[in-house]
């Protein structure tokens, strides 16, 4: 017996509302006896961390609290973010005459079996999240339950931090057998996918910046006296010797709030403003620009920040002087060429920023900028100042405007019980207001407990996902997002095809 998964359509990246759909194919041999065929959508947010104890108890280096009386410590954290389920054999038509319960007799040959799915926009973390276990040659892992759920959009597939921090998104089909000593066959699809943005906020001048002032330092060359790689007649600059260093100060800046756009180019302005009135030259000498990802890590109760990046421009020995201009307020400005930027888009290997129950995923931008005064060959200081602005990063999907447009008449005073991510320009994330309740009078040894009736027992679908049903899948470019994907998902028991073994 084989069983296998073809999706329909092979799109690089799925995205919110998108359906995916496809073919079971069932192999059989001989006469097999079956109790069910589902086909179950999933995406997965694993964490392990592990490491070495200290003895005093205390937060190591790294970021990670272990207990001191135990040898070491593996902490698995396991989030269902996504949890669909479809049944396709048997059919309601073969339950009403034959009833439920009972197993089926397939004969040889080949059998198909379509399903389709219809991604949601919030993960459903809260209501799907279970205990799972992985099973490995050295020792048994288990993740322990946490109350701790974060509910937002979907993140997107990551990858980047194998065996530690992953998230994953697939397919999955299972042949259920009655026989308690027949393996369960399964097969998996995996897919990648990147989530729809959050609604922008309307455009506006305002600018998002960092600032570091610095002052050049005099001049240290001595009129006439020849240096030693140098020709006597261009030993010194009487001019330069004499001026003023110039005192500057380096902005960089974005556009309030400051996002960024997958796959596309930064969009950033380098400033340097003189704050004196030297009339020094400024050389441009070297510009490195540096995305820097931060991704928190938690597993039960450890915790752990990784630190990565992508080197978007790399630039020295550029020897550029930078031409002045007279600002509105009659300071005098220098800007760097945004065209040295302007042509090397983001890679696509990075995801939007996004959190979940225990991965988070936050970037800042790092510019750094040497420069020179006077003459390049006579006044040799180079001086690096380094920028640092936090950013957010989205995937540049835009949702559909029926969406918007519901959202912006969303009534205000409608209870929420589940917060969601996307809001509507100018909406503020505070909690949403409590509804009103009647007054409870008690005596001095009066207590009224709340009747079961009033809590409900499970929080009603997001704003979002209650119009999802309603709205087709975006109809729009679809952003190049790579991520390793894996043969196999994180969810899957290696080396066992029997899903009783751990449900």
């Amino acid at each position: 017996m084989s069983v296998r998964i073809q999706l329909d359509k092979q799109h690089p990246t799925y995205t919110n509302l998108d359906y995916i759909s496809g073919t079971v194919f069932l192999n059989i041999n001989s006469p097999e006896a079956i109790s069910a065929i589902t086909v179950k959508l999933e995406g997965e947010s694993r964490s392990r961390l592990f490491g070495q104890p200290r003895r005093d108890g205390a937060f190591n280096p790294r970021g990670i609290y272990y207990d001191p009386y135990e040898k070491d410590q593996t902490q698995l954290e396991v989030h269902k973010l996504l949890y669909k389920l479809a049944t396709v054999f048997p059919t309601q038509e073969i339950l009403r005459i034959s009833g439920s319960g009972g197993s089926y007799t397939l004969p040889p040959g080949q059998h198909t079996y379509q399903f389709q799915f219809k991604l949601p926009f919030n993960n459903d973390c809260s209501n799907n999240n279970s205990l799972l276990t992985n099973l490995n040659a050295l020792r048994l892992e288990r993740a322990g339950n946490t109350d701790r759920h974060v509910r937002k959009t979907l993140p997107p597939t990551l990858t980047g931090l194998p065996g530690e921090a992953e998230i994953q998104y697939f397919v999955k089909v299972t042949v259920q057998r009655p026989a308690f000593y027949k393996e369960n066959f399964r097969s998996f699809a995996p897919f990648t996918f990147l989530p729809i943005e959050p609604p922008r906020p309307a455009a506006n001048k305002r600018e998002y910046y960092a600032r570091r002032n610095h002052q050049f330092s005099p001049s240290i060359d001595v009129p006439g006296t020849p240096a030693l790689f140098r020709k006597s007649s261009e030993a010194a600059d009487p001019v330069s010797s004499k001026v003023i260093p110039p005192s500057i100060s380096i902005d960089g800046r974005l556009p309030d709030p400051p996002i960024v756009t997958c796959n596309e180019v930064l969009p950033l302005r380098v400033l340097i403003m003189k704050k004196n009135d030297s009339p020094a030259k400024i050389y441009l000498q070297l510009l490195n620009i540096n995305l820097i990802a931060h991704t928190v890590i938690r597993a039960q109760d450890l915790r752990r920040q990784e630190v990565s990046s992508w080197t978007i421009l790399s630039i020295a020995n550029m020897n550029t002087p930078l031409n002045e201009t007279v600002g509105g307020d009659g300071q005098k400005v220098l800007e760097i060429d945004s065209n040295l930027w302007k042509q090397r888009p983001l890679p696509n290997t990075i995801c939007p920023s996004f959190e979940t129950c225990n991965i988070v995923r936050k970037y800042e931008l790092e510019v750094k900028v040497g420069l020179q005064w006077g003459s390049p060959n006579i006044n040799p200081e180079l001086s690096v100042q380094p920028l640092r602005l936090p950013v957010q990063i989205y995937s540049g999907i835009a949702p559909p405007q029926a969406l918007l447009d519901q959202m912006s008449n969303r009534p205000a005073a409608k209870p929420t019980y589940i917060a969601s991510n996307l809001h509507p320009a100018g909406s503020t994330n505070g909690p949403p207001p409590q509804p009103p309740r009647p007054p409870i009078q008690t005596g001095p040894s009066d207590h009224i407990e709340p009747s079961p009736g009033d809590i409900p027992d499970e929080a009603p679908p997001s704003y979002e996902d209650a119009m999802a049903d309603d709205l087709g899948p975006i109809d729009g470019p679809r952003r190049d997002y790579h991520q390793q994907s894996s043969q196999t998902p994180i969810g899957d028991i290696k080396g066992s095809g029997n899903d009783r073994l751990f449900p």
